[in-house]
């Protein structure tokens, strides 16, 4: 009997011992495996108004991140997007990225996309020592929040002068009017630019018009706007309202060239011919004779069945400048990446960039004329405008 109950024992402690011993193997790759991944937290709005822009932001990091795991990860780690919507609502947005910063442990960031839902996240990531790099945010103020906060965009003041010196030198036009929405930053800081650029040209403003957001009919400010007999008309806002505003604007007989910003992106695919003689400055053109434009758009279109817009090259560019500064400081611990992110110097699909002291990148803006093809609406490079 004592010799029964000592070999029962015995292999009981083996069966323990191996049982443990199972669990910590299980738990070491467990570990092993959460260090082996560099989890990139997106913030894009996949659903509401500006949902094609969140759309493009995200295909554009994920095919990134395909083409970086394909090619061996970074610095032999795999690299994860983990996407949240936050339906362009700036407290959607914050919810998101604490859902993103608590449940899964993100602390490199790509996102929002519009200025008003990126500044939601730029105080709290800024105290955490998380940092965010934004794609299309161009309102000024977005990188204040401090030096965790980056942009791959131009800003508004820039985008906003780009267009005035198109319209004055490139198309020639001495007298401008602009209708813009009084209620939106965007649209405000594009119009305010648009305006000290137009001027200090020699140009002159004939009528500037605003409206508040949501609103629908334009009918009453275009009257006064073509009482005053511009040459061309500043629309500084998103494509959605914009191809409403041109509808009606040609309907009243104002058929002078219309120039935008890069809130025009999309709208060939959500307007019709009143969008032809228009113009927007943009972060890139898909029909780009560069080797790495061509490659991506061949790749982007194979991939999603759709031309890419300049949000889905921002996000694209803002994928592969984290993974630069992670490869270049030789870690994805966020206070080493911020210090690489500072120094960079490269060439991305929108052109070549390095930050400034308020981490907003230096670089051209490209021109795009909206024409027809084959039937279709299609954005096409007209000129590229430096600062």
């Amino acid at each position: 009997m004592k010799k029964s109950f000592v070999l029962k024992s015995m292999l009981a402690l083996v069966f323990v011992s191996v049982a443990v011993l199972g669990g910590c193997a299980k738990s070491d790759k467990a570990g092993k495996d959460a260090k082996s991944t560099i989890k990139i937290g997106g913030i894009f709005p996949l659903s509401g108004a500006v949902a094609v822009y969140g759309t493009e932001a995200r295909n554009g990091v994920q095919l990134a991140v395909e083409e970086i795991n394909a090619a061996g990860g970074i610095n032999g780690q795999t690299v994860q997007l983990i996407a949240e919507d936050d339906e362009g609502n700036p407290e959607k947005s914050v919810s998101a990225y604490k859902l993103l910063t608590t449940r899964d442990g993100a602390k490199l960031f790509i996102g929002s996309l519009t200025s008003g839902c990126t500044m939601a996240i730029t105080s709290l990531a800024q105290a955490q020592k998380v940092v965010v790099v934004a794609p299309a945010a161009t309102a000024p103020a977005v990188t204040d929040a401090g030096n965790f906060i980056f942009r791959v965009c131009f800003i508004d003041p820039f985008q906003g002068k780009v267009g005035a010196k198109f319209a004055f030198e490139n198309l020639g036009l001495k007298k401008a009017a602009v209708l813009y929405d009084v209620g939106n930053d965007y649209s405000v800081g594009l119009f305010d630019n648009f305006k000290a650029g137009f001027e200090a040209a020699g140009g002159t403003i004939v009528a500037a018009e605003s409206y508040n957001t949501g609103d629908k009919d334009f009918n009453a400010q275009l009257t006064k706007i073509k009482n005053a007999n511009p040459e061309v008309v500043y629309l500084p806002d998103y494509y959605s309202t914009v191809a409403l505003i041109a509808k009606q604007l040609r309907a009243q007989g104002l058929n002078v060239p219309i120039v935008g910003a890069d809130g025009w992106d999309g709208i060939v695919d959500n307007a019709g011919d009143e969008m032809l003689n228009g113009f927007y400055s943009n972060h890139y053109a898909s029909d780009s004779t560069d080797g790495k434009v061509i490659d991506f758009v061949k790749k982007y279109s194979e991939k999603f069945n759709a031309t890419p817009t300049s949000f889905a090259a921002l996000a694209y560019d803002a994928m592969y400048v984290i993974k630069d500064a992670i490869i270049a400081s030789g870690s994805a611990d966020p206070v080493k990446v911020q210090a690489a992110l500072e120094k960079t110097k490269g060439s991305y699909l929108t052109g070549n960039l390095s930050f400034d002291e308020k981490r907003n990148p230096t670089k051209s803006a490209v021109m795009l004329e909206i024409v027809k093809r084959d039937g279709k609406l299609v954005p096409v490079y007209k000129a590229t405008v430096n600062p």
